[in-house]
């Protein structure tokens, strides 16, 4: 689908599209005007409201859009928060910063008719269709965009295919453009900024950089004093270095770390705290995940761990030690107590 000429409007709800560098070139801008003319100060301002929301929310807000002024501020604020994104370098900043435009993106296009939704397929690269009035996608598409949502909903087994095509509600759908965006993001990011640039816009990164800190410093996880980490099983080390670095566990890990830290002594905030670097971190929900596991939600002690037979299972057994190799450890409470216990004889 092409539409007939260059569409502001469309391009500023969704400034990753095609048309977003026709504008561009239309105003006869350069990179070196949006950082430093006077003209452009807006959507500086806009850009760096993008990473606050980011940070803050990790979702982009939207502003309203009714002149060509705005639309054009919105499209260049795009632009601006790419380059200082860029300029910090940060994985996590970027992943977190690609999961926000991407979730605007998702919430966008479920208000948007058919016709929108394809358009917006097309420019992400992702294989969709009409039949009559449905939308479909391509299996392959799906399959790929699908797979690290791990609800068994999304299984392929459980969706309507026919011939090659997965047939969707808008929702699913734009909640798997969703990820096509993220991923889109990732891959462009970070651009090369060069060095007159960097120094021109120092202050703004400077400020979205420190922000950035604050926040990571205030969700950065501390063991309480009772709990050894030196003596923590290999794989719940791995699931804890990938919680802490922003990484998004599967279903069976995040169980397993839940279950694991809440038996041997930490307590909900310290483990929610954990969490809260995740790049799609939701407090409510997450908050109530944690409750569940450790039992507040029903009064129990909350769950029993898995061993590590079901740990292999689920492909979460990393790196085993002669300890966790030995006949006595089945279960990766089991090993660390036996490290505590090794660790006062010692001493």
């Amino acid at each position: 689908m092409v539409f007939a000429r260059v569409d502001r409007r469309l391009a500023a709800k969704y400034p990753f599209i095609s048309d977003t560098a026709q504008i561009i070139s239309d105003i006869n801008m350069d990179a070196s005007m949006l950082i430093s003319s006077d003209v452009f100060r807006s959507p500086r301002r806009r850009g760096i409201q993008r990473l606050e929301d980011t940070i803050r929310d990790s979702e982009v807000s939207c502003t309203p859009l009714v002149n060509e002024y705005e639309l054009l501020t919105e499209i260049l604020s795009y632009v601006y928060a790419r380059v200082v994104v860029s300029c910090i370098n940060d994985k996590f900043l970027i992943r977190r910063y690609a999961l926000s435009e991407s979730v605007k993106m998702k919430k966008l296009l479920e208000a948007e008719d058919g016709n929108i939704v394809r358009y917006i397929s097309a420019a992400l690269n992702v294989n969709t269709a009409f039949d009559g009035e449905r939308l479909r996608m391509y299996f392959v598409d799906y399959l790929r965009l699908s797979s690290r949502i791990k609800s068994r909903d999304w299984k392929l087994v459980n969706a309507e295919l026919r011939k090659g095509y997965v047939y969707l509600e808008k929702s699913k759908l734009s909640r798997l453009l969703q990820n096509a965006l993220q991923d889109k993001i990732e891959s462009e990011l970070p651009l090369k900024v060069p060095e007159e640039y960097r120094y021109t816009i120092r202050e703004d990164v400077g400020y979205i950089e420190g922000l950035f800190e604050s926040i990571k410093g205030a969700s950065n996880s501390q063991f309480p004093e009772k709990l050894k980490d030196q003596c923590l099983p290999p794989c719940i080390k791995v699931l804890i270095t990938n919680a802490q670095k922003g990484v998004n566990l599967s279903h069976s890990g995040r169980f397993a770390l839940v279950s694991f830290l809440h038996t041997v002594g930490m307590d909900l905030k310290q483990i929610l705290a954990l969490f809260s670097r995740s790049p799609d971190f939701d407090e409510l929900k997450t908050l109530y995940q944690i409750k569940h596991i450790t039992g507040e939600l029903n009064g129990t002690s909350g769950y029993v761990p898995p061993g590590c037979n079901t740990m292999k299972t689920n492909g979460i057994c990393y790196d085993p030690d002669g300890l966790c190799n030995s006949r006595k450890i089945g279960h990766p409470v089991t090993y660390y107590r036996v490290k505590v216990d090794t660790e006062k004889g010692i001493k």
